[in-house]
């Protein structure tokens, strides 16, 4: 019997102006959110898809049950984040079609690719979540804390609940398909898919939302981008735009904390990986606290204040 609850959550990014820049002192940090929100819509689009169609080949009634929860908590994040880059396309128009090529990157990985790939590729990524949800979870005063509450709220939401389904892409895989080796051979290209969908987002910022309002180039994450424009500044015969500072989302983040996260990262992709053994975000629980006890959490912040 699977434990995991679907939670439907609103947070009001219709009532008022969403800023690209949410977090005003990390505009590195605001961009690549907003990158995951977009790849969020197209990824979650495809898990749901994949467990739909793999539906068939579920034999064993609790792994059925662990994917229909998985499924349905995974088209509630889609939902909310649909709501707030749709606030965001609201500002920039031009947004709609970056959503659209990361949403098509991801139909084409499923007309193109079979349900075991598709399996293999939610099973990997979603196995890197906690160590990365993590740092930023236990980071939270410096990367959440000082933004829009809506927006904040959103992630944190997103975040804990990645934690707490952080077996079921593995558990889905591993029963329905069952190999180690070949989860295992498929990384590289995955991880190169799920790069070249956020390098799609982050171009599409540098086009759509002036410098101005994302503050940053919004490609610096990205260690090639960063040397070419080094190179292109320094040599006049090569064309040059100025995109903003390079500036990245985790700089501010304890160096050694940023080493262990990379750590549990290579380690969610060897064989016989269980994430239910990962360190879990303290924040985790406190949110699953507050939940139970009633408190606003689309207002992680403000709640108080709001209710006063």
């Amino acid at each position: 019997m699977t434990d995991l609850q679907v939670r439907k959550m609103r947070f009001a990014f219709a009532d008022y102006d969403v800023p690209f820049c949410w977090n005003e002192e990390n505009p590195a940090f605001s961009s690549m959110a907003n990158a995951v929100s977009f790849l969020a819509i197209g990824f979650e689009k495809m898990i749901v898809n994949s467990i739909i169609e793999a539906k068939p080949r579920f034999t064993d009634p609790e792994l059925a049950e662990e994917a229909e929860a998985f499924m349905r908590q995974e088209g509630q994040h889609s939902t909310a984040h649909r709501q707030h880059v749709t606030a965001l396309i609201k500002r920039y128009p031009g947004l709609q079609q970056t959503l659209d090529n990361v949403i098509g990157a991801f139909d084409n990985l499923t007309a193109e690719k079979s349900l075991d790939y598709r399996l293999a590729y939610t099973a990997d990524l979603e196995a890197t979540f906690t160590p990365v949800f993590k740092l930023m979870l236990d980071n939270e005063a410096a990367l959440f804390r000082p933004g829009d509450d809506r927006v904040a709220s959103l992630f944190i939401w997103h975040f804990v609940e990645e934690v707490e389904h952080r077996s079921s892409g593995l558990i889905i895989f591993d029963g329905l398909v069952g190999s180690d080796l070949y989860r295992m051979r498929m990384a590289p290209s995955i991880f190169k898919h799920v790069l070249d969908v956020v390098r799609i987002a982050c171009a599409g910022f540098n086009e759509h939302v002036p410098l101005e309002d994302r503050k940053v180039d919004a490609l610096a994450m990205f260690a090639n981008h960063r040397r070419g424009q080094k190179l292109r500044k320094l040599l006049p015969f090569l064309q040059f735009e100025e995109l903003g500072s390079m500036e990245r989302a985790f700089d501010v983040l304890p160096l050694g904390e940023q080493m262990v996260s990379l750590v549990g990262i290579i380690r969610s992709q060897l064989p016989k990986h269980n994430p239910a053994h990962e360190k879990l975000p303290a924040l985790a629980d406190v949110w699953f606290e507050r939940y139970e006890a009633g408190y606003d959490v689309t207002h992680w912040y403000t709640a108080d204040a709001v209710a006063s």
